[in-house]
C-alpha cells in the first residue's frame, strides 16, 4: 500500500506533540476536533488568535456584503 501525505496545520501538530497525542491516521479535522475535547483552552486561544489575525479581512468582507449583498441575492425566490 502506498504512503499518503496530508498537510496539517503546524500549530495543531505542535499542540498534539506537547500533549503527547499521536496523530497517526488523523486528518486535520479529526485532530482539531480531538484537541478541542482534550484542550479546550488551547482551541479557544487558537480561535482568538485567528480572529485577531483576520479581523481586517473580516471587517472588509462584512462591509462588502452590506454594500453589495451576497452572491445570488438577485436570483433567490424565497
Amino acid at each position: 500500500m502506498g504512503k499518503v501525505e496530508l498537510d496539517i496545520d503546524p500549530e495543531l501538530l505542535a499542540q498534539a506533540k506537547r500533549l503527547g497525542i499521536s496523530v497517526a491516521g488523523m486528518s486535520e479535522t479529526q485532530l482539531r476536533l480531538h484537541l478541542q475535547k482534550v484542550d479546550p483552552a488551547g482551541a479557544e486561544e487558537r480561535a482568538r488568535r485567528w480572529a485577531d489575525e483576520n479581523a481586517e479581512a473580516l471587517r472588509a468582507y462584512r462591509e462588502r456584503i452590506e454594500k453589495r449583498g451576497v452572491f445570488g441575492d438577485d436570483l433567490r425566490t424565497w
